[in-house]
């Protein structure tokens, strides 16, 4: 049985440490970039698209209530046409106020649905995140360490080959 251990494979060891750290380099920002996504979208709900309805819902109010201002006024005018006018414009901006309230209640929907829907899968994201950070950093570490030590086992020369084996 011979004394000596036969490293012939530390260029695998390389390459694979090698390939780790493209791998990390290249997923770190794929993380972040979908946790991006996620944050940006919950922004475009929360923000920009609930000010927008919020607004909308205040233009159409008025709207409303300028509409059955001019029902009240035309009616005490008892003007038959433009009453009949007046009650088809209530009705309108009625209508386009349900619309308005209803897509405030879709947002709404939405705004919780992305927080159950994304909220278990970003958390899974960032402990990934944290195992690459750490974990994968780790290894990386401890290949480069048994990378050298196999590199001076392998150049150090066997101390018996020069020696005569005793014989009985």
């Amino acid at each position: 049985m011979s004394q000596q251990a036969q490293v012939t494979s530390v260029e695998a060891l390389e390459a694979f440490r090698a390939q780790l750290v493209v791998y990390l380099a290249q997923i770190r920002p794929v993380l972040d970039e979908v946790t991006n996504e996620v944050l940006r979208t919950r922004s475009w709900l929360e923000d920009d698209r609930r000010r927008h309805w919020l607004q909308e819902h205040r233009l159409r109010s008025r709207k409303l209530e300028d509409a059955r201002q001019e029902l009240f006024t035309a009616s005490m005018s008892k003007l038959g046409d433009a009453t009949s006018f007046q009650q088809m414009a209530v009705q309108r901006a009625t209508r386009d106020l349900r619309a308005v309230e209803e897509k405030l209640v879709v947002v709404k929907k939405w705004d919780k649905e992305l927080d159950n829907q994304t909220g278990p899968l970003v958390k899974q994201m960032e402990q990934l995140h944290g195992f690459l950070s750490v974990e994968m950093e780790r290894a990386v570490a401890y290949l480069d360490l048994a990378i050298r030590a196999l590199d001076a086992y392998r150049s150090v020369a066997p101390q018996s080959a020069g020696l005569p084996t005793e014989t009985k």
